[in-house]
């Protein structure tokens, strides 16, 4: 290649991503690691970690944030339906391609990459599924390439037009690792995301959560954050409570920002910052007062300050802490 190119990166910050982007500077190709936010990849903002995981494999990183447009079209309508939890994964792949298509004459790149594995995942990563993938994102001239799995796929455009050496791409088929885990050896990398990381969507308790919350509410962005931290709990007349199990879920809900819920803690003791539906009735919300209570270091039958809101009331907690195992989301 005489004139050096530019490829868009799907990056996760895992390994398999790390090691795509590899492939392309190895071949003096310029490459920018988009991650495409859809709200759903990490409990904390690992943003910073993935930029520098990005860099170590040779790439600028940049955040494409489309957790509205994401909530809106495809989370609750996937045309190629959900996996074993509440996972578009089909749908979800073809979005993020289908922006990282439209932003390739924003960043004059040529082509797309991902750290995708044939066979590596069995709902988004067989043959039929990419090949859904790459309909839905409109991929009609080939410009998506799996370096990884290259050898085992037909060629892609970028191959056919000798933008990249297919020889110097890899052929993995299935869910072994031997290979990547080589890879990262011999590049010298020890900071990379384990197998199993990943999307939220994927796990059986966050779905639960979701499952839950979508029965009483319409979910928004500012909702993904409140979904993501503390013990979650159903009261008797509907009203949602959350509680932090430790400091790190306890500074996170303390900066969540939201008309739909009122924060409530313990005043002078020790104890959970918990968040409690705004539109909670009476009963909910002496239920709530009782049971963040039952966390913090109490006694029985003893009143303690509590803050609701702006206001400071007073509240014994909930007599018997194992029987509020019933209102347990998660």
């Amino acid at each position: 290649m005489n004139n050096k190119r530019r490829c868009l990166a799907l990056f996760s910050g895992g390994l398999d991503s790390m090691i795509a982007i590899k492939l392309m500077t190895l071949q003096n190709i310029d490459v920018i690691a988009l991650n495409i936010n859809i709200g759903f990849g990490s409990k904390t903002d690992i943003s910073e970690l993935m930029r520098k995981r990005a860099q170590m494999a040779g790439a600028r990183f940049e955040v494409i944030d489309t957790r509205d447009t994401y909530i809106k079209n495809i989370l609750f309508d996937p045309k190629f339906g959900y996996g074993k939890n509440f996972n578009p994964c089909i749908d979800c792949h073809g979005f993020m391609f289908r922006i990282a298509m439209e932003l390739l004459d924003k960043y004059d790149a040529s082509f797309l990459v991902t750290g995708e594995v044939v066979g590596q995942r069995p709902m988004s990563q067989r043959n039929d599924a990419m090949n859904s993938v790459s309909k839905l994102a409109g991929d009609e001239e080939g410009l998506i390439l799996r370096p990884l799995c290259a050898k085992v796929m037909k060629p892609t455009k970028p191959e056919s037009e000798g933008w990249v050496d297919r020889e110097k791409l890899l052929g993995i088929n299935g869910r072994g690792r031997e290979t990547q885990l080589a890879l990262a050896e011999k590049f010298g990398w020890d900071d990379f995301e384990k197998p199993g990381g990943g999307c939220l969507l994927t796990d059986a308790n966050f779905t639960k959560k979701m499952r839950d919350f979508v029965k009483y509410d319409n979910l928004e962005v500012d909702d993904i954050d409140v979904l993501k931290n503390g013990r979650q709990l159903r009261l008797e007349d509907g009203a949602k409570l959350i509680v932090g199990r430790n400091q790190e879920e306890n500074e996170r809900i303390e900066k969540i920002k939201s008309n739909k819920y009122i924060f409530i803690k313990a005043k002078d003791i020790p104890g959970p910052s918990s968040l409690l539906s705004a539109n909670a009735s009476q009963n909910d919300t002496n239920l709530a007062l009782k049971a963040v209570l039952s966390f913090a270091k109490t006694e029985l039958n003893k009143k303690y300050d509590i803050m609701l809101g702006e206001k400071t009331v007073s509240q014994t907690p909930y007599e018997d802490k194992a029987d509020l195992r019933r209102y347990f989301i998660t």
